[in-house]
């Protein structure tokens, strides 16, 4: 059994790739004839339909023994020359089933498109409204987070301001009053001398007495 991966890549060459390059030696030949381009017409209308039930089919039967080497097989049985085997393929299988149910195969396409149509009308008309409202969320968002940003700064501004203040407050209130100068009287100096033994005061007592009691209404000094 070939490998998975080489038996895509054969398909790919055998399946699409030498195909199409013989159809463009057709279509640019002159001298091709209508039979011929009317072959690799079956042939991608073929393939077409192959790809498409490939895409459901593969989910299905890809488990089973030597599918992509049976798919390459009929590929190549589609377009070599000596089998050529899109004639049989088209005229036995395909033309007969499609001229039968042709009507009704265009009234389902019709049919698809016009809800296809509609179904996108419907996701792009609720993708705007979603985008729409997304971004006027984000707007907001970020208006918000601003003005918050703003109202906390100048809130930490105002505290600063009120703390800075306060303690400008309290240092003046800390600083201490200038100091008042006293002058100190030594009282000693001004003793009253002693009484006279006949019991008369010495005149110079009361004059030291007159200056004491000045000197204690002396006020302080600024």
């Amino acid at each position: 059994m070939l490998g998975e991966l080489i038996s895509r890549i054969l398909v790919m060459i055998f399946g699409y790739a030498y195909p199409a390059f013989e159809c463009y030696k057709a279509v640019e030949n002159n001298r091709a004839g209508i039979e011929e381009l009317r072959f690799w017409c079956q042939y991608w209308i073929l393939v077409a339909i192959l790809s498409v039930l490939e895409r459901v089919g593969d989910a299905f039967i890809s488990w089973l023994p030597m599918y992509g080497e049976l798919k390459l097989a009929l590929f190549i049985y589609l377009w070599y020359p000596k089998t050529k085997g899109t004639d049989y393929v088209y005229d036995a299988i395909l033309r007969p089933y499609v001229a039968k149910h042709e009507i009704d195969i265009d009234h389902k396409l019709l049919e698809w498109r016009a809800r296809a149509w509609d179904l996108a009308l419907f996701y792009w008309k609720n993708c705007t409204e979603l985008g729409q409202s997304a971004f006027f969320q984000v707007i907001h968002y970020v208006a918000s987070q601003s003005g918050r940003s703003g109202g906390n700064s100048g809130s930490e501004r105002t505290t600063n301001r009120a703390i800075s203040e306060t303690t400008k407050s309290k240092i003046v209130q800390l600083r201490p009053p200038k100091e008042t100068e006293y002058v100190h009287i030594d009282e000693a100096s001004f003793a009253e001398p002693a009484l006279k033994q006949d019991g008369v005061a010495n005149p110079e007592g009361g004059i030291l007495n007159q200056a004491r009691q000045r000197l204690r209404r002396f006020k302080p000094l600024n």
